[in-house]
């Protein structure tokens, strides 16, 4: 009997916990009277937005127009009738943040190993898909979306080449419901030619030259002209040689992990010499001195998430925004790193905090938000249906009651993804209920 009631309480659990995806639109909707931020730099006061089946169909102003004007002339027959029709004023819309580099899915809690698949055992990767061990139910991918996150970049971590990356957008039922773009990157974690001194050797703890750092680079050479060299053999079982097939014709974009200018100007040219040209650079905290080559390489950059540990003990604590101001104005496409460090998946739902934090040091909010919605969509190849509030884009957007990039006002309202109105209960709006009541209760 209590065996019985073990097994209960855990089929509730596993009920209770699952997400429960939204319906495909069936009825569209109209938004009225939001102040619209487009996502390329541009806003639209007093805006209407509408969609149908998913895709956005109007964009427009209604400045010196009534709401009741608003209402008559999008329900009556001479237009375009709109089912659902939401008031927004005083609110703002933007589309769906994009969040790059990330490890959502793939690990639910760092201390269980049997929650963690975002790292294989191996140096070279590439035949490694992280989409497949996506898990579009986990506590972690719920709760980006009450803050407006709604894609993402699904990566694999660990060794020289990590494996390849999907992009996912967060209401799903499993990986193949998620999925958006398959195996859209690779990911090159490129040697550093540094080392610090082992203390616990006796050595001394400060930096000094990467006495491997050659061998490393020959072995990651070796490697490439191997599978350049297997890639065309028909019927080839060589897995490793298959899955570099697609970044060595063009592509598959690589995604460099570099910070120093010795890192970045190696890796560039290591990977320019094999004809590979869809190349973003992830890091670059010490680029300052590269922009130029990085800007005569149409590289786009990943910056790392500001909120962190400096770099070494000399940095300076603010160096992310800088280099970023330094990259936008040199008309460099950048966006953000949300994680920091691997499993610091705890940070990405704050990435429109982020990017909000930019606008202090003389970067435009809306250039700002850009570097979450409209760069990152760039960067991933998405930005056809994704990244922007333009017609004929997916309705992939939210609306908050205040400034989304604003960790005080902002609070999200409704959200969509290609139309679909999303719950935003979560596991932490449940909890926060719970002991809201609790304390409430006691006063």
């Amino acid at each position: 009997m209590k065996k019985i009631i073990l097994l209960n309480i855990l089929f509730l659990n596993l009920i209770y916990s699952q997400q429960t995806p939204a319906p495909t639109q069936d009825k569209s909707i109209l938004i009225y009277g939001s102040t619209a931020h487009i996502g390329n730099g541009q806003t639209i006061k007093n805006s209407v937005i509408g969609f149908t089946d998913g895709v956005i169909d109007l964009v427009a102003s209604t400045d010196g127009i009534w709401s009741n004007e608003i209402l008559m002339m999008f329900s009556d027959s001479n237009n375009k009738k709109y089912d659902t029709i939401i008031d927004a004023s005083n609110s703002h819309v933007y589309p769906g943040i994009i969040a790059l580099n990330t490890n959502l899915g793939l690990v639910e809690v760092d201390a269980v190993r049997a929650s963690v698949d975002d790292d294989e055992t191996g140096t070279y990767l590439p035949e490694i898909r992280s989409i497949i061990a996506y898990n579009a139910e986990s506590k972690a991918v719920e709760s980006m979306r009450p803050n407006g996150v709604l894609l993402a970049q699904i990566a694999p971590n660990g060794g020289i080449i990590s494996g390849k990356s999907s992009v996912v957008q967060f209401d799903a039922w499993n990986w193949e419901d998620a999925v958006i773009k398959y195996d859209q990157g690779i990911h090159l974690n490129w040697p550093s030619p540094y080392t610090f001194g082992r203390w616990w050797l006796g050595e001394d703890r400060g930096l000094k030259a990467n006495t491997n750092y050659s061998k490393q680079i020959k072995d990651l050479k070796n490697f490439f002209d191997k599978s350049k060299a297997n890639m065309n053999i028909e019927n080839s079982m060589n897995l490793k040689s298959n899955a570099m097939k697609t970044v060595l014709n063009g592509e598959t974009t690589v995604y460099l992990y570099a910070d120093d200018e010795k890192e970045i100007v190696d890796g560039v040219t290591f990977l320019k010499s094999f004809g590979i040209d869809k190349i973003v650079i992830v890091g670059a905290t010490e680029s300052k001195n590269q922009l130029n080559f990085i800007k005569l390489n149409n590289i786009p950059v990943v910056v790392k998430q500001p909120y962190r540990f400096p770099q070494s003990v000399d940095s300076d604590p603010m160096e992310t925004f800088a280099i970023a101001k330094k990259m936008l104005d040199a008309g460099i496409l950048v966006s953000i790193d949300p994680t920091g460090t691997a499993s610091a998946r705890v940070s990405i739902r704050n990435l429109p905090f982020y990017a909000g934090s930019f606008s202090s040091f003389g970067i435009d909010k809306e250039v700002a938000l850009s570097m979450i919605t409209h760069n990152p969509a760039k960067i991933l190849g998405i930005d056809k249906d994704f990244g922007t509030l333009e017609v004929g884009k997916s309705a992939t957007l939210f609306i908050s009651k205040g400034d989304a990039l604003d960790i005080i006002s902002n609070n999200v309202t409704h959200a969509f993804i290609s139309g679909r109105n999303l719950s935003l209960e979560t596991h932490q709006t449940r909890l926060w209920r719970r002991y809201s009541n609790k304390y409430s209760d006691s006063q």
